[in-house]
């Protein structure tokens, strides 16, 4: 490009010159990335000067209004939200939690500010710094001062946001290592080595399902004959764990385990929510005020809890099935647009589209257990994940094909 000067990097190039905002956006972006594991309030404070700056980038026109197209149904999914926030049993209560609404302009700041490979490479290696140090704190945790069977967590303080976490760093860090062509994927491959020892110690048996998910969809990808690896790898890792960890993976498949057990109460507890609330639920944050009703046939352990341990009926029940519908067409449609990107693999965006569609599988499925969408820290993590294929312009013609406003 005449009259720019470039810094060449393995996966792209930044331009010299380009103009403080559009420099400075990316940066702010992958320093709020290098927090996502390690301190949520540090995180979202520079996803707010990210967020000024790319508005002041829009009011001088030096980028345009763009996201993916996927972004439509979560933006009614957002309207949707903010409606049952009003019509709320305590609306009070809804309109302060619909602030982590605001998350969802990850999306918008992605697309936006991570404009070259080299951008999108910064922010990945961000995330891998952050996962690392996280993974790295809880096995000290673990080796120094846990206690026999102690759930382990990460610097987030609970531990089954940080198996959340350490699931969505799973998806990517497996995707680096099967599909980028540099030594560095070895780096990743040993960051997930340690990200997963540090899961299994969180015991979050829902997250373990979600890793068991996207091994097995980036190995079809990489080589469908590499799934034979799988079952083999599961039963080592079973053979050579702790007893305590061998009782919490063979209480995933008995129904009258605790948990379990409780997981059903909520599930029908959420149908009766559901149908007393159908179209804008009780409001956002409100369910476990509602489910304290007896009629509901929560038992006194149930209730103390504060949600339904499953997205599709905690999302139903607070914010309505047309919202439900929203999230679940946003899902849909963030998926097909991920595997529409996985046609070339030779395509320098094919490991993050992997990743991304490896991240809505693991959120699907994890979030059959657990009301992860209501996670912030995950939440960010998992829009950043998902954005970062559609974000770039050294990406081919077709990664631009599911975008608005290009």
């Amino acid at each position: 490009m005449p009259g720019l000067s470039l810094i060449a990097l393995k996966d792209g190039f930044i331009p010299r010159g380009r103009g403080a905002l559009k420099t400075a956006l990316p940066i702010l972006l992958s320093s709020a990335f290098l927090f996502s594991f390690i301190s949520i309030s540090c995180c979202q404070a520079l996803l707010f000067l990210s967020f000024l700056v790319w508005l002041a980038g829009l009011v001088r026109r030096e980028w345009k209004w763009t996201v993916p197209g996927f972004f439509r149904p979560l933006a009614v999914y957002a309207a949707l939200s903010l409606l049952a926030a009003f019509l709320s049993v305590n609306p009070e209560m809804s309109l302060k939690d619909s602030k982590d609404l605001l998350l969802f302009l990850v999306i918008p700041l992605i697309a936006a500010g991570l404009s070259t490979g080299a951008d999108i490479g910064l922010a990945a290696r961000a995330i891998l710094v952050s996962g690392t140090a996280s993974s790295l704190f809880s096995l000290g945790y673990f080796a120094l001062k846990a206690a026999p069977g102690e759930r382990i967590s990460g610097f987030v303080g609970h531990y089954m946001t940080q198996g959340g976490l350490l699931l969505l760093f799973g998806a990517l860090a497996v995707s680096v290592l099967l599909f980028w062509k540099s030594r560095e994927r070895f780096i990743w491959g040993a960051a997930f080595i340690l990200s997963t020892v540090a899961l299994a110690l969180t015991y979050t048996r829902s997250a373990w399902v979600g890793l068991a998910v996207v091994l097995a969809f980036l190995l079809f990808l990489y080589k469908p004959k590499a799934l034979i690896l799988l079952p083999i790898l599961a039963a080592l890792a079973f053979a050579i764990s702790p007893s305590t960890l061998r009782y919490r993976v063979r209480s995933i498949f008995n129904p009258d385990a605790y948990s379990n057990r409780l997981r059903i109460e909520y599930f029908k507890a959420g149908v009766k929510i559901i149908k007393d609330f159908p179209l804008h639920g009780t409001g956002p944050d409100t369910v476990d005020l509602v489910f304290q009703d007896p009629k509901y046939g929560l038992s006194e352990d149930a209730k103390k809890n504060v949600h339904l341990h499953h997205n599709l009926t905690q999302i139903a029940a607070e914010r309505g099935i047309p919202a439900l519908f929203a999230w679940l067409l946003f899902m849909g449609w963030s998926l097909a647009s991920c595997l529409r990107l996985l046609k070339d693999k030779r395509a320098p965006v094919y490991p993050y589209a992997a990743a991304a569609a490896a991240s809505i599988l693991a959120m699907f499925v994890a979030g059959l257990f657990e009301f992860n969408f209501g996670d912030s820290e995950v939440v960010t993590l998992f829009l950043a994940l998902l954005t970062l294929p559609f974000a770039g312009r050294p990406f081919p013609a077709n990664a631009g094909s599911d975008r608005v406003g290009r």
